[in-house]
C-alpha cells in the first residue's frame, strides 16, 4: 500500500471532484489524505463529507481521509500530487465572455478556451496560476501537478513559466470522446464492439484542437472506414453518447457533422467535440450565426443554462453531504486516477495530456503547450513523438498556438496591446473591424474589471 497526500485546489468542485472521488475509492494499492482547498470553504466542507461517505461504502477499496485546509499553503505542504480545477470569476464575468461578443455578431459555443471569451478568461486565470506555481515551488516542489482548468494551454504554460522545473501536465477528456466515436464507426462498419481503450489513436495539436492522424483496432485502420461511414451518416449526424438528434434538446451535445466535414476537407479527424472545434476556425465556416449552428447540428451553451446547472449541482452536493442522496462508487471513465497510479509505478498507461513541446509535436514551437500521447509509468511521463499533421491542419494549429503564446506573453507582461493583438487574431474575430474589435475588447475588460484589477495596474 502506497500512502500519499493529494492536494485538491478548487476542492469545492461540483463536478470534477465528485468524479475523482468515485474513481479514487476504487483504486487499489493506494491510500492517504485528500486535502481540499477552496476559496468557497463551505463547498470544500461539503465535499469532505461526500468523500468520507463514499470511502465508507463497502465497494471502496482505498483508505483515504478527506480534510479541508484553511490556506493554499497548508493544503500543498507535503503533497505528492496536486489537482487544480477552479472557476475563475463568476457567472457575471462568464456572461460577458460568452454573450458580449454577440453584439458584434460573434457567437461562441463554449467560450472558455479561445475566441474573445477565451482571451478574457485567460486574463483572469493565468495570474492566479502564477501564484499557484510559486506556492507549489515553495511547499511541494517535487509533487506532480494535474491541471483540469480551462483555458488548459494557458494554465499549463503559466505553471511552467513561473516554475520551469515543475512536473505538471493538463488532462482533458475530449480525445476520449473521439475514441468513443471511432468505436461506433467500427461497430457500424464491421459489427465489432470494443471499448475505447482497446483502440490506438495518434493525436496531436493544442487542447480542444487536437487531431487524430492514425487510429487502429488490431489490424483494422479505423480512419479508412470513415468515408463509407460518412456516406451513411453525415446528413443525420452521429453522436457517440446518445441519439443523433440529442443536440436539439441538449446544448452540450453535437452530431459530429463538423468533425466529419473537417475530415473530408483535411484528411485528419478533429478529436474534440464540434462545440470546441468550431471556435478555433474562422467564424464564417461553422459559427456565423445561430442558423448556421443548427445546420451543423450542435448547440450554443448559454450562461443561463450553466448557471441553472450549477444551482442543481449545489443542491445535489448538499443532499449528498447530508446523506440524502448517494454518490455511488462507479468508474467515471476519466483517467486521472489511472495516471496517478501509473506515476506511482502501479500500472503503465498511454494517454493524451498537455505539456511543453520538447520535440514531441513536429512543426510546433519549442516550449509551446501541445497535446500528444504520453507514456506514464513509475515516476515519469515520456511524451510520444506524434505523426506530422497534414500541412493545412498544421497551419491552423500553428495560428491558434501562436495566439495562445501571445496571450500568455501579454498577461505575463501585463501588456494590453499584446493582448488586443491576440484578441484580434482569433479566428472567431475574423469578421471584426479593428475599430469594432477595440470597442468589444474594452467593453469585455470593463465588464470583468473586478477580477482584472488585482493583477493589471491599468484597471486598478
Amino acid at each position: 500500500m502506497k500512502t500519499i497526500k493529494i492536494a485538491y485546489i478548487g476542492g469545492g468542485s461540483k463536478l470534477w471532484a465528485h468524479r475523482f472521488m468515485q474513481d479514487l475509492c476504487l483504486a487499489e494499492g493506494i491510500g492517504g489524505e485528500v486535502s481540499l482547498y477552496d476559496i468557497d470553504k463551505e463547498a470544500a466542507l461539503r465535499n469532505q463529507q461526500i468523500g468520507t461517505r463514499i470511502h465508507a461504502r463497502p465497494e471502496a477499496v482505498s483508505p483515504f481521509v478527506y480534510t479541508v485546509a484553511d490556506t493554499l499553503e497548508e493544503s500543498l505542504t507535503g503533497a505528492d500530487f496536486v489537482l487544480i480545477s477552479i472557476l475563475p470569476g463568476t457567472f457575471k464575468e462568464m456572461r460577458s465572455d460568452v454573450h458580449e461578443p454577440e453584439k458584434y455578431g460573434i457567437y461562441q459555443a463554449v467560450g472558455d478556451t479561445v475566441g474573445p471569451g477565451g482571451i478574457l478568461r485567460a486574463m483572469r486565470t493565468v495570474p492566479i496560476y502564477e501564484g499557484f506555481a510559486k506556492a507549489i515551488k515553495q511547499c511541494c516542489p517535487d509533487a506532480w501537478v494535474l491541471n483540469l482548468t480551462n483555458p488548459m494551454s494557458a494554465c499549463v504554460k503559466a505553471l511552467y513559466d513561473n516554475f520551469p522545473e515543475i512536473k505538471a501536465f493538463g488532462c482533458c477528456h475530449e480525445v476520449f470522446h473521439a475514441q468513443q466515436f471511432l468505436t461506433c464507426v467500427l461497430k457500424e462498419m464491421k459489427g465489432i464492439e470494443v471499448d475505447r481503450r482497446d483502440i490506438y489513436t495518434d493525436a496531436s495539436g493544442v487542447n480542444h484542437f487536437t487531431w487524430i492522424t492514425e487510429a487502429n483496432y488490431q489490424n483494422i485502420d479505423l480512419l479508412a472506414l470513415l468515408p463509407e461511414f460518412m456516406d451513411k451518416f453525415f446528413e443525420s449526424g452521429y453522436y457517440e453518447r446518445g441519439p443523433h438528434d440529442a443536440w436539439e434538446t441538449d446544448p452540450f451535445s453535437y452530431a459530429n457533422k463538423v468533425k466529419m466535414d473537417l475530415y473530408r476537407r483535411f484528411g485528419a479527424l478533429g478529436a474534440a467535440g464540434d462545440r470546441h472545434l468550431v471556435e478555433f476556425l474562422n467564424n464564417n465556416w461553422y459559427l456565423a450565426d445561430p442558423e448556421m449552428v443548427k445546420k451543423w447540428h450542435y448547440g450554443l451553451t448559454t450562461v443561463d443554462l450553466r448557471e441553472a446547472n450549477q444551482a442543481k449541482q449545489i443542491e445535489d452536493s448538499i443532499a449528498m453531504a447530508k446523506g440524502e442522496k448517494e454518490l455511488l462508487p462507479l468508474a467515471s471513465g476519466e483517467e486521472l486516477v489511472h495516471l496517478l497510479r501509473a506515476l506511482l509505478g502501479l500500472e503503465v498507461i498511454v494517454s493524451n495530456v498537455n505539456m511543453p513541446n520538447r520535440g514531441q509535436m513536429p512543426g510546433m514551437p519549442e516550449g509551446s503547450i501541445v497535446e500528444t500521447n504520453c507514456v506514464f509509468t513509475n515516476g515519469f511521463v515520456k511524451p510520444v513523438t506524434a505523426k506530422p499533421l497534414p500541412a493545412a491542419v498544421l497551419a491552423l494549429v500553428q495560428r491558434n498556438c501562436a495566439n495562445i503564446d501571445l496571450t500568455c506573453e501579454g498577461i505575463r507582461e501585463r501588456d494590453l496591446d499584446k493582448l488586443f493583438a491576440a484578441f484580434m487574431n482569433q479566428p472567431l474575430c475574423s469578421s471584426l473591424t479593428f475599430e469594432d474589435g477595440k470597442k468589444l475588447f474594452d467593453a469585455m475588460c470593463e465588464n470583468t474589471k473586478e477580477y482584472l484589477a488585482p493583477y493589471y495596474p491599468q484597471f486598478a
